[in-house]
């Protein structure tokens, strides 16, 4: 079973940098796409951006292209969102979600449906 702990929110100027950590307790860390999930007040679940360990791919949400970067550290089974140059249209909880023996690429990556396991979720709020 995926068990999905999740950390690293808080509050930031506009501009400003968070990494959000997603820590793991399966028993492996391949062949799941591993995705990062916002949800904004009044707003749908939006996918942000996903990670495959299979291949190492990754694909972006049009809003966070060249501002966030997702990454896997697969000795600690970590996943990571760098977000940098933060804007306040980023506030929202971000969730980390997995989709286990599933490449991303034959998902509906963006679909919260397609994810089996979710974290609790962190509030990241950025002010102007």
């Amino acid at each position: 079973q995926v068990q999905l702990m999740e950390s690293g929110g808080g509050s930031v100027q506009a501009g400003g940098s968070l990494r959000l950590s997603c820590g793991t307790s399966a028993d492996t860390f391949r062949r799941v796409c591993l995705g990062w999930f916002r949800q904004a007040p009044g707003k749908e679940r939006e996918g942000v951006a996903v990670y495959y360990t299979g291949s190492l791919s990754t694909y972006y949400s049009d809003s966070v292209k060249g501002r966030f970067t997702i990454s896997q550290d697969n000795y600690s089974n970590t996943l990571y969102l760098q977000m940098n140059n933060l804007k306040p249209d980023d506030t929202a909880v971000y969730y980390c979600a997995a989709a286990p023996n599933r490449p991303c690429s034959r998902i509906q990556w963006a679909d919260s449906s397609e994810y089996s396991a979710w974290s609790q979720g962190t509030q990241v709020t950025v002010s102007s």
